[in-house]
């Protein structure tokens, strides 16, 4: 089977590109989850890679020398986990768990990012998250933690409904007795010690944009596929484009069924900005 190209889109999913894409004095910056939207969602995080038709186009637009172009990765992985997997090309905004890591790729490819610290009572706070949901981990299959700088992380992707549900709500009763919020993803529950969303990350990098190109007004394109996208769709308003990646109830104006979709999406804003 083919790979789709921009006239298999939805027809006023192409009318927005060629108005986000036009040549107006606008700057523009694209910005894209990972994990779902470039790449298949798995079992195991580690390996995830971004899948073939996604890649090319990720490199197809981070290669355009248009000056008012900006390419972003905004996601909920660790920052340098996100820079490994996604290899984002030289120039590219790489932003980590939901807005509380940032990054900027440098023209040798390396990674410069802004330092994440905590104070003392949010390192002690973490310390106490990880513990309650290594106990809601405990004894039940499929269910495991990942510590992130900021957070802790409650997988359950490959655990039965009975677990799954047992451990879910032992991780949002330690969020609420610890006084934090519980995100809740496709089968993960994320808590986080610092505040931070995509949505704030997209205003931003919107705000660094402006500020890099000297141009003020910026046109945001978006796409993301989970529950913590939305608050990044929210805050994108006329002019910006909004992309729902698969099934799921959505704020988005658009929607695609998956990255090969998103890659065709790519390829047509690289076209028209070559």
């Amino acid at each position: 089977m083919s790979e789709p190209t921009a006239t298999d889109l939805p027809p006023a999913l192409r009318t927005a590109l060629d108005r986000f894409t036009e040549d107006d004095g606008a700057a523009i910056l694209v910005a894209l989850d990972f994990d779902g939207v470039l790449a298949p969602l798995v079992d195991d995080p580690m390996a995830s890679r971004m899948a073939p038709a996604p890649r090319a186009a990720v490199d197809r637009l981070g290669a355009t020398t248009s000056a008012r172009a900006r390419l972003a990765f905004v996601s909920g992985r660790d920052l340098e986990d996100l820079a490994a997997r996604a290899v984002p090309p030289a120039g590219s905004y790489v932003v980590g768990s939901h807005g509380a890591q940032t990054g900027h790729v440098t023209a040798d490819g390396e990674l410069e990012s802004v330092p994440l610290e905590l104070t003392p009572d949010q390192a002690a706070t973490l310390e106490a998250l990880y513990g309650a949901l290594d106990a809601a981990a405990a004894g039940r299959e499929g269910v495991w933690v990942q510590r992130k700088p900021s957070a802790g992380v409650l997988h359950t992707r490959t655990a039965g409904p009975q677990d799954t549900t047992a451990a879910v709500a032992e991780a949002d009763a330690a969020a609420a007795r610890l006084g934090l919020d519980a995100m809740h993803g496709k089968e993960v529950v994320e808590i986080a010690v610092l505040h931070a969303s995509k949505g704030e990350a997209l205003t931003r990098l919107r705000s660094v944009v402006a500020h890099e190109t000297g141009i003020e007004n910026v046109r945001v394109l978006y796409a993301g596929d989970d529950t913590t996208d939305e608050k990044a769709f929210a805050a994108l308003g006329a002019g910006d484009v909004t992309i729902k990646v698969g099934p799921g109830d959505t704020v988005a104006a658009h929607r695609v069924p998956d990255g090969d979709a998103v890659a065709a999406v790519l390829l047509r804003v690289a076209d028209r900005l070559g």
